[in-house]
């Protein structure tokens, strides 16, 4: 028996499969042939081939699996790909919005922030306590899992020791989707307290495009004075986009 076939006959439906839920049919009533065999298969390809071998929809069918156990969850998988656009926005959209959508409760959106929180501390562990240098690349990952998708812009600042080691990671703010006040004081105040030495700033552009604007400059040049005036080295500023991020040290502006 191949890998796939194996995990397809080997995998029965998960206890939640069978619990009791207000959808479509009563406890006791077992799942329609068509629907436990679909799910079977999912699971089964999931298993054998993991992410790669499913498309979104299949993958946030995965999710909804255990939120609506007792209905055909095909139908709600479109309807939020519709109207968030693709996985990631999915689990990310905002809780209000996400309950707009015909069929989804609170089950549906415990789920899919469940979802949204392991990847962003699965993402956040790859880079927490270690030498940024080294991890660029997965800290450019955890900024994209944690901000990318906000429709909000959000401004953090990743604190690191004298060995550029990132020892906090902390949200300094919210705003709306295209503004967010950010406090050059409370920014370098907070280093001294934890005993930082050095500040890496991020904040997400929620248009997708990571071009820094006049007041983005302008507060980053703000920062770097503060810092300097007490110690403290300022590596950089990044913008993070829908898809590409943007570094005001490699722009020169830093």
């Amino acid at each position: 028996m191949d890998r796939n076939s194996l995990a397809e006959a080997s995998l029965p439906l998960f206890p939640g499969d069978e619990a009791d839920a207000p959808e479509t049919l009563a406890r006791g009533t077992r799942l329609p042939s068509y629907i436990r065999d679909h799910r079977k298969r999912l699971r089964g390809r999931f298993m054998a081939g993991g992410a790669e071998a499913l498309p979104d929809y299949e993958m946030l069918e995965l999710v909804l699996f255990r939120a609506i156990p007792r209905q055909d969850v095909k139908p709600l998988a479109h309807s939020l790909l519709t109207r968030f656009g693709d996985f990631n926005r999915v689990i990310s959209a905002p809780v209000a919005r996400l309950a707009e959508v015909k069929g989804v409760g609170t089950a549906v959106i415990c789920e899919l922030k469940l979802i949204e929180a392991a990847a962003q501390r699965l993402a956040r562990s790859r880079v927490i306590a270690r030498p940024v240098v080294s991890s660029w690349e997965q800290l450019i990952a955890y900024c994209h899992t944690a901000m990318a998708h906000r429709e909000t812009e959000q401004f953090r600042v990743l604190y690191l020791d004298r060995k550029n080691t990132l020892i906090a990671d902390e949200a300094q703010g919210r705003g709306t989707v295209d503004h967010v006040p950010v406090y050059p004081r409370e920014v370098v105040k907070r280093a001294l307290e934890i005993n930082a030495s050095a500040l890496i700033l991020v904040h997400n552009h929620p248009s997708g495009d990571p071009t820094p604007s006049r007041e983005d400059i302008e507060m980053t040049a703000q920062v770097e004075t503060a810092a300097q005036a007490l110690g403290l080295v300022l590596h950089d500023h990044i913008i993070i986009g829908k898809s590409r991020e943007l570094s005001f040290r490699a722009e020169g502006l830093l």
